[in-house]
């Protein structure tokens, strides 16, 4: 979010500015200045929101002076105008040669930070390829891995959680897919792989949901009965649980009055299912 970069880009380089506006496609002619009348002009040109100067002048003071104290700084907040003008790519390669000429300078966490928060704010929706979506992932993951007691770090962390939410929907989308093309097998790996590698995510109930249903569909009534065992006692008042269990007792697995386990005579027995859903109905 923009308004959380700007906060913490004050912090870390003492600039006010918020804005969009287009990308560099040019450079400026070549007249020698002081550094830092380049660089003040460039802050100049951001508040007003002018980007693409804003940009081209930033980038300049590292043409003309290269070594200088005022290039360091100049790379980074050329990254920081790249990103607020949506130029991701832009703010990318300034960030991270800004990271590689400079691991422990003053702004090296902000940089990190803005390498994340390029890669996650081009997260296409569920429907789309991930490889965006696992960048961002192993981005924020450097910033809180590098940083842990960072701004940024608590910050990372909660695009972190809504990052792997994201994948465990993409996950779920494909699961479904094969289960309705009747898949089951291939469905089941995917349900799988959401409950052991995304078990935090808001999809976890759902998966365990569809990982009954397809079990139910291939006849495996004991591996369903223990899947909604599990969803029962972590999740007993969804509707995922409320769905398998109307499931099982119409397969006749469960007795739909009681939630007593039923054999193949229809008679109860006792299981870990019964005393489960008889904690909860």
């Amino acid at each position: 979010m923009k308004a959380v970069t700007l906060r913490l880009t004050l912090l870390a380089l003492t600039v006010a500015v918020a804005a969009c506006g287009g990308r560099k496609t040019e450079q400026l002619a070549y007249v020698e200045r002081p550094a830092e009348l380049i660089y003040n002009e460039a802050l100049g040109q951001l508040d007003k929101r002018r980007i693409t100067e804003a940009s081209l002048l930033f980038d300049e003071v590292e043409r003309q002076h290269p070594y200088s104290e005022w290039a360091r700084r100049a790379m980074m907040m050329a990254a920081y105008t790249k990103y607020v003008g949506n130029d991701y790519e832009g703010a990318i390669a300034n960030a991270q040669r800004y990271v590689a000429l400079y691991p422990s300078g003053d702004t090296t966490a902000y940089a990190y930070y803005l390498i994340a928060l390029s890669h996650y704010e081009r997260i296409l929706d569920i429907g789309r390829d991930q490889r965006t979506t696992q960048q961002a992932l192993a981005a924020l993951q450097q910033v809180t891995r590098r940083f842990p007691e960072s701004d940024y770090a608590r910050d990372a962390q909660i695009k972190i959680e809504m990052t792997r939410d994201h994948l465990a929907g993409k996950e779920m989308e494909v699961g479904r897919w094969y289960l309705r093309q009747g898949h089951h097998a291939a469905a089941i790996n995917r349900f799988k792989h959401v409950i052991e590698e995304y078990q935090t995510t808001t999809h976890t109930p759902e998966a365990l949901h569809r990982l009954v249903e397809s079990y139910v569909a291939l006849g495996i009534m004991e591996e369903a009965e223990q899947v909604a065992a599990v969803l029962g006692y972590n999740y007993p008042g969804t509707n995922w649980y409320a769905d398998s269990y109307n499931l099982l007792a119409r397969e006749g697995v469960v007795d739909r009055a009681t939630g007593a386990r039923l054999d193949a005579a229809g008679k109860r027995k006792r299981s870990w299912w019964g005393r489960t859903v008889g904690r909860f109905f």
